[in-house]
């Protein structure tokens, strides 16, 4: 027996909603459908009409096209294809994606620009119809693990998936009135707004400290109270290499945390030079060494992969919660001589471009992207006293603070968006 909806809703096809709201078709809500130009290599110029591809429809909201992606065709073939252009009056949908699980499939946008565009092939524009829909508010709906699990019901195809015209402007939407609808697009937007500055403030502060780095870690610019020359050292003067732990397949590995067992930490536990315990795997003790039990303020380093761009990413290890932890065999281990290092120095040290360039040399030419612990322990940085590198990195780690403060309130705040999403759109809560 389903469950009673309450007093003021009603059960309807897209579930329960409020007894005022309707359920509508797309296309009674939009008007003047156009789709993507049938554009060929030869089509495209260097300068001219923008195509609006599939990479500018985001979650953001807005139309976003990366300068990377950015392609154009020229005026005559615009003008002669009317029907495939698309203005701000418009709102973007893609219909057509080649990734498999199409995941900005039935995505919406709007154009915050004055340009106009030629669509790309799946992308397609619509304006809506003013009487019964903000094109707002279908678009914070479009972004709803409600209208995703709708997407995922009417696509098609496996390589290349899509929903088709006809399929799109049949689905049924939630539709309050007209106010309401602008009410609640209004109270996500004004969020939307919130995060839009806090992630710019958090580009700003990232930019700020690349360039206090590339000053402090170079001794261009020197904080109050430190004189002298910096001594060009090897990593090997001032620490050592590990290799990880070797382990036989599955027999070693087990499904959770044991007495017979240490935490394994993997390539893909260091993400943006932050070790993350996420999908961590639990090897048999028996395999490690006491030397590769990791300690506070040892640096993991991803030693080999099948992508060059991640051999050398780093990650300062800082956690004490009573287990204890190793590292596999494609990673290493740089551990600092506390009588002569600061970690967090170092640790910086391997976030610059001439560590990257150090990583790239060594791999060039090499079909193997593999580095021994020697190699790291041969490469050279100019290095302070002990207590300028404190101080560096006491600067460097205060920024760190920042910015991971300001990283946590934008991800509160994106949550508080998703369940504001979730009551609003649904109707759970009512503004007006």
């Amino acid at each position: 027996m389903s469950a009673a909806v309450r007093v003021g809703y009603k059960q309807t096809e897209v579930g329960v909603i409020p007894a005022d709201w309707e359920v509508f078709p797309i296309s009674t809500l939009t008007t003047e459908f156009r789709g993507g130009a049938p554009l060929k290599p030869a089509d495209f110029t260097d300068r001219g009409v923008k195509v609006l591809p599939k990479g500018g429809v985001g979650r953001t909201g807005v139309l976003h096209i990366a300068e990377k992606d950015l392609q154009y065709c020229c005026p005559e073939y615009a003008d002669a294809h009317p029907r495939n252009q698309v203005n701000r009056d418009y709102t973007i949908v893609v219909l057509r994606d080649l990734v498999p699980s199409g995941p900005s499939i039935g995505l919406m946008v709007e154009i915050g620009t004055e340009e106009s565009f030629v669509l790309a092939q799946g992308v397609y524009g619509f304006k809506v119809n003013s009487a019964r829909a903000d094109a707002r508010y279908l678009i914070q709906l479009s972004n709803t693990s409600w209208y995703r699990n709708l997407a995922n019901s009417i696509m098609v195809g496996s390589t290349q998936v899509h929903i088709t015209n006809t399929a799109f402007k049949r689905a049924v939407l939630p539709v309050p009135a007209i106010t309401e609808q602008r009410t609640i697009s209004t109270a996500l937007s004004d969020v939307d707004a919130l995060l839009s500055k806090l992630d710019a403030l958090i580009a700003k502060k990232r930019d700020l400290k690349q360039a206090a780095m590339q000053q402090l870690l170079t001794g261009q610019t020197r904080l109050p109270g430190f004189s002298g020359e910096w001594e060009v050292k090897r990593l090997g003067d001032i620490g050592d290499c590990l290799r990880g732990v070797t382990y036989k397949g599955d027999s070693d590995i087990w499904p959770h945390d044991t007495a017979q067992t240490k935490r394994l930490l993997r390539s893909n536990n260091v993400q943006n030079a932050v070790v993350v315990f996420e999908d961590m795997q639990f090897v048999n003790s028996e395999r490690v060494s006491s030397h590769q039990l990791l300690r506070p303020n040892d640096i993991l380093i991803c030693m080999a992969n099948g992508s060059k761009a991640l051999v050398g990413k780093a990650g300062l290890f800082s956690l004490r919660d009573g287990y204890d932890y190793t590292f596999g065999a494609f990673m290493g281990c740089f551990r600092s001589n506390n009588a002569t290092s600061n970690s967090s120095f170092v640790f910086y040290l391997f976030q610059t471009g001439r560590y990257r360039d150090y990583i790239n040399n060594l791999l060039a030419g090499s079909s193997i992207n593999n580095l021994s612990p020697g190699s790291i322990e041969s490469l050279e940085f100019q290095v302070p006293t002990l207590a300028e590198q404190t101080a560096i990195a006491t600067v460097l780690s205060d920024m760190d603070a920042e910015l991971s403060a300001l990283e946590a309130r934008r991800d509160k705040t994106r949550s508080l968006k998703q369940g504001m999403m979730q009551e609003l759109l649904t109707g759970r809560i009512r503004l007006v």
